[in-house]
């Protein structure tokens, strides 16, 4: 590795990992605002909504990385022209393939990472992720009920406490329970406590009384008691019951999901195999944008004139790239017939962009034009 490629390889990699790393922020912050419902009614303490949203990291990674390859490679390419570093590099004689050497190796590191992420980390962090999510809405022991306000533990379930103790106990107690559409429920007590069983999360409460009113006669029923055991659970699923989304599965599961669900629809069916041939054809992004981003600067004349053109044209090209892609994944998932056309949209960059470099590979000095401007 020469001195010129050691040069823009280190501004390449320095830019990557800036460039990456904020748009990972970004998003991570804007998707982790999501969450804040789960801290304030559910009681998730700081670390665990850390851990919970983190397990989303890979997830973002995939999308962010071929984006920010294309965008530092654009804006370092275009800055060196701008300087006339790479009029003195061509002089020189370096030839196309040796511009453009560094971003090459980069983007083959970065599909490389998306291989890695696509076949291993992803479907396991969003595994991880689910189950956690699942784990905090459907287990009641992580409820936090608030004082002095009716807290909605679910669409059909809402709890009122006025205080609560140091001891967690809770004093003075109110129920509504409308699970039932034709019987619905009112249960009130002097005080209660939150107690999680292996069969799932109670309420006992102690003296109070239980009061329904039927629809039909419209009279009022009231059961006095003093001590009732309220099950929060009955009507939630298990854990292990849950359906798994294609992003939690293997890329094996993926291809032979017929097998492991045979009652699942075609929608749903080609989703899941659109779902494995995306985890194949994504990483190639990455050198798809690079050669798209290559191919209208290092091969140009180098003229500043014509450089902001290049510029908007390479963004165009990705952003139609970009776009045609996640439009296609609902079209090729109801014709699975279609699938060839993600690995051709995939390849169609790579080769034209190979092309470009190859056809302009001759040597062309640069013009009296482009050495003043």
């Amino acid at each position: 590795m020469n001195g010129f490629t050691k040069y823009i390889l280190r501004q390449l990699i320095v830019g990557m990992i800036l460039v990456t790393s904020g748009l990972t922020c970004i998003i991570w912050l804007s998707q982790s605002l999501r969450f804040i419902e789960m801290i304030v009614n559910r009681g998730l303490s700081g670390g665990k909504f850390v851990y919970l949203t983190v397990l989303l990291l890979p997830n973002f990674l995939v999308i962010v990385l071929p984006i920010a390859l294309f965008t530092v490679i654009v804006f370092t390419y275009s800055k060196l022209i701008t300087d006339r570093e790479l009029v003195v590099m061509r002089a020189a004689g370096l030839s196309q393939f040796a511009l453009a050497k560094p971003a090459l190796i980069l983007a083959l590191i970065v599909m490389v990472i998306g291989y890695a992420l696509n076949l291993q980390l992803v479907p396991q962090s969003y595994k991880k992720f689910r189950e956690l999510q699942w784990d905090i809405r459907y287990n009641y022991s992580h409820i936090l009920l608030r004082e002095g306000a009716f807290n909605p533990v679910t669409d059909d379930i809402t709890v009122y406490v006025r205080q609560r103790t140091k001891e967690g106990q809770l004093l003075g107690l109110m129920v509504h329970d409308q699970r039932d559409k034709a019987r619905p429920f009112t249960l009130m007590a002097e005080k209660g406590a939150m107690v999680n069983t292996k069969e799932g999360a109670r309420v006992v409460m102690f003296n109070g009384n239980r009061q329904s009113v039927d629809k039909k006669s419209n009279k009022l029923s009231i059961l006095y008691f003093d001590r009732y055991v309220f099950d929060l659970s009955s009507s939630t699923k298990n854990v292990g019951e849950r359906f798994r989304e294609p992003r939690e599965r293997s890329l094996d599961e993926l291809f032979n999901i017929r097998q492991a669900e045979p009652t699942m629809n075609d929608k749903e069916f080609g989703k899941f195999i659109v779902e494995g041939h995306k985890r194949l054809t994504s990483p190639l992004s990455a050198i798809g944008f690079t050669l798209i981003g290559l191919a209208c600067l290092v091969s140009s004349s180098f003229s500043r004139r014509t450089q902001t053109r290049q510029v908007i044209l390479a963004i165009s090209i990705m952003v139609a790239l970009q776009g045609g892609a996640l439009g296609m994944e609902n079209l090729i998932a109801k014709n699975l017939d279609l699938v060839p056309l993600l690995y051709a949209l995939a390849m169609v960059p790579i080769v034209f962009g190979y092309a470009v470099l190859v056809t302009n590979q001759r040597h062309r000095p640069p013009s009296t034009e482009t050495i003043s401007a």
